[in-house]
């Protein structure tokens, strides 16, 4: 009879047990989804700790200014382009340099592209440079065209201010403005939109001065010498030469002034 009842004990147990790893077995999934979403959930969570800190980490320009429109250099050079090197480029652009062409005033704006035409072969032929050096002109009624090759958006390194050609940017006047020469105020106003984008990308003041390393000893100062110069500075602020004109020379600080409400300053 003990050895009857202990093997009925034994069996009831083991009964018991294989029904206990049963739940268990059955519950698995489940606890498995809920141990999933748990970790989903820190995951997330990390993520977006993740997120923030790389937010915060990525402060925004303070005083960005639109993109003003700009017609592309294919609008005006189209197939009269010569095989050139890839462009090059800097990290930021911190000042803006403006210059006149040296070009006669008295042209019709819908005969731009064929002038810049010249102004290209001019630089690239007799001058024998690898392209236009300026990153962007302006003509008379305003309108801008992208210049140098490389890019809009992007920081492309140009040849318009000998020694500080490294994070900065050319804007050119078609034209020729000294003393006494009108100055439209459509080019003026593009001018300044032009400065405004550009130096917004690294919010700097068009009012302002900025430090500049000079890269060879052909500008006005020592190569390697640093020069503090106006962040919407002239081409004889950082070259010995009488562009942008006496006449637009005389309207910059107007420009910086409409380039620093363009981005928004008091």
């Amino acid at each position: 009879m003990s050895v009857s009842g202990g093997r009925g004990t034994r069996g009831r147990g083991a009964a018991r047990a294989r029904g206990a790893a049963l739940v268990l077995l059955a519950c698995l999934p489940g606890l498995a989804a809920v141990a999933a979403l748990g970790l989903c959930a820190a995951g997330v969570e990390h993520a977006v700790d993740r997120t923030r800190t790389t937010a915060a980490a990525r402060p925004a320009a303070g005083h960005p200014a639109p993109r003003p429109p700009v017609v592309p250099r294919s609008a005006w050079l189209g197939d009269a382009a010569r095989k050139q090197p890839p462009p090059r480029y800097d990290d930021s652009v911190h000042a803006v340099f403006v210059h006149h062409t040296d070009t006669p005033n008295d042209y019709a704006c819908a005969d731009t592209p064929a002038i810049l035409r010249g102004v290209y072969q001019g630089q690239t032929g007799a001058r024998d440079w690898d392209d236009i050096g300026y990153n962007f002109v302006v003509d008379r009624c305003g309108t801008i065209y992208e210049g140098r090759a490389g890019g809009i958006d992007r920081a492309v390194t140009g040849a318009h201010t000998q020694g500080f050609n490294h994070r900065t940017a050319g804007i050119a006047a078609l034209g020729t403005f000294t003393a006494g020469v009108p100055v439209p105020k459509a080019l003026t106003d593009a001018i300044a939109a032009v400065a405004a984008w550009k130096l917004g990308t690294t919010d700097t003041d068009p009012r302002g001065r900025v430090r500049l390393v000079s890269s060879n000893g052909l500008s006005r100062f020592a190569a390697g010498a640093t020069a503090t110069l106006p962040a919407l500075a002239g081409h004889g602020d950082g070259y010995q030469t009488d562009c942008p004109g006496a006449a637009l020379s005389a309207r910059l600080p107007h420009i910086r002034e409409v380039a620093a409400r363009l981005q928004g300053r008091p």
